[in-house]
């Protein structure tokens, strides 16, 4: 008999506390303090790159882990920054929207997605929109307790 510490792997099932934190320290997701979370590695749930960083961490561990810049959600890609017709804006906006520079908006992606991108412009004819992952380019603090591996 092994009493050896279960492990991750690429299909364990973890309960687990975690924060993401800009480097600063400011929360962006955080689990701890409340209930935590419970997911399966490789179902998508938390991105590929910090589930690699959980992968053969014995249960118990916590650790907090330093992500350079673009490791977390990619890097800034200037080609997702584009001009989008006042028309979209509006097709896709509640009648009575007021938009504000720094604003989060959704847009219906053709083919029935979804995608948002925060207001960087906002003209009479066009805006200019960014596109990219709130986080890309940014360096950040993952920080995990693992309760317990499955």
């Amino acid at each position: 008999m092994s009493n050896e510490q279960p492990v991750v792997t690429p299909s364990a099932y973890l309960t687990l506390h975690y924060r993401l934190a800009s480097v600063d320290g400011k929360d962006i997701v955080t689990t701890f303090g409340g209930t935590p979370a419970t997911l399966m590695l490789g179902q998508g749930q938390l991105a590929p790159v910090l589930e690699e960083l959980l992968l053969g961490m014995p249960e118990g561990t916590h650790k907090t882990f330093e992500l350079e810049p673009g490791v977390g959600f990619g890097p800034r890609n200037p080609e997702l920054i584009r001009e989008v017709s006042r028309a979209t804006l509006d097709a896709n906006s509640a009648p009575d929207a007021d938009y504000k520079i720094g604003d989060l908006v959704d847009f219906a992606a053709p083919g029935g997605g979804r995608f948002a991108g925060i207001l960087r412009e906002l003209g009479t004819e066009t805006c200019l929109f960014d596109f990219n992952h709130p986080l890309a380019g940014q360096p950040l603090k993952f920080e995990v307790n693992l309760i317990s591996v499955l």
